[in-house]
C-alpha cells in the first residue's frame, strides 16, 4: 500500500529542518511507522526517493535500529527491560509472566494485533527498576501483576497513564511524535523525580561539576 500524500508532505517538512537532507532519515522512518505501523517497502522507497538515497541505504538504517519494525507492531508495543539491574529485580519474571499470558514471545504480536512484545535493553531508568515501556513511555517499579494489569487495560481500550509522562497513546500516534510533530503533551507527567535527580542535587550541594563545565 502506497503511503498517503499527506505523509509525503510531512516528510518534506522534516527534511526542511536539516542542513543536509539525509540527516532527516531517522525521523522520517518514525513518520512511516506512524502511518503503517512498521517500515514497509513503500516506506523505504519514499525515504529513498525524497532523500536521494538508495533503498539499500535506507534499509540498512531501518534494520540497524531496533525501534524500527519490519513487520507491523501491535497497537501497543510493550518493552520489558531484561538488562541485569532490571532483570534481577524482577524484569525476567515480568517477561515470563507477560509472554505466558499473551502467548507470544520476543518481537511477536497477539492475534488481534493489540499487543506486541519485546525484550529491551537498558532504558537509563535504573533508579526505578524493574522498568517496562508501552510505546516508549515509562512504567516504573513494575511487578508481574502490575504488568499484566497494564497490558489488559491497554488491550481493552482503557486509559493508562505512564509513570513519568503522558497517557499512553497508540503506537502510530506516538511514532508521529517521535517524527518531530508536536502532540501537545510535553507538560504532562513529572518527567524526572527526586530519586532520579538525587545524584545531581548532591553534586550541586558539594559544588561539583563535570570537567570543563563552569559553575
Amino acid at each position: 500500500m502506497s503511503l498517503s500524500e499527506s505523509t509525503r508532505v510531512q516528510a518534506r517538512e522534516i527534511i526542511s529542518r536539516y542542513p543536509q537532507a539525509r540527516s532527516a532519515l531517522l525521523p522520517m522512518l518514525h513518520l512511516v511507522q506512524s502511518e503503517e505501523g512498521y517500515v514497509s517497502a513503500d516506506g523505504i522507497a519514499l525515504c529513498a526517493d525524497e532523500l536521494s538515497l538508495t533503498t539499500a541505504e535506507v534499509a540498512a538504517v531501518a534494520t540497524f535500529y531496533t525501534m524500527y519494525h519490519r513487520k507491523p507492531a501491535g497497537e501497543y508495543h510493550i518493552g520489558v527491560c531484561i538488562n541485569p539491574g532490571c532483570g534481577i529485580l524482577g524484569g525476567d519474571a515480568i517477561w515470563e509472566k507477560l509472554s505466558s499470558r499473551l502467548g507470544i514471545g520476543h518481537d511477536e504480536v497477539t492475534p488481534d494485533g493489540k499487543i506486541s512484545l519485546e525484550r529491551i535493553e537498558c532504558q537509563a531508568a535504573c533508579t526505578h527498576a524493574p522498568v517496562m515501556t508501552a510505546n516508549w513511555e515509562f512504567l516504573d517499579n513494575m511487578t508481574p501483576e502490575s504488568a499484566i494489569d497494564v497490558v489488559e487495560k491497554l488491550a481493552s481500550g482503557k486509559e493508562v497513564i505512564s509513570t513519568r509522562g503522558p497517557k499512553i497513546r497508540t503506537f502510530k500516534e506516538n511514532e508521529l511524535t517521535l517524527a518531530g510533530f508536536d502532540d501537545g503533551l510535553v507538560d504532562e507527567g513529572v518527567q524526572a523525580d527526586e530519586q532520579m535527580l538525587a545524584g545531581l542535587n548532591r553534586a550541586k550541594e558539594l559544588g561539583q561539576t563535570a570537567p570543563g563545565v563552569k559553575k
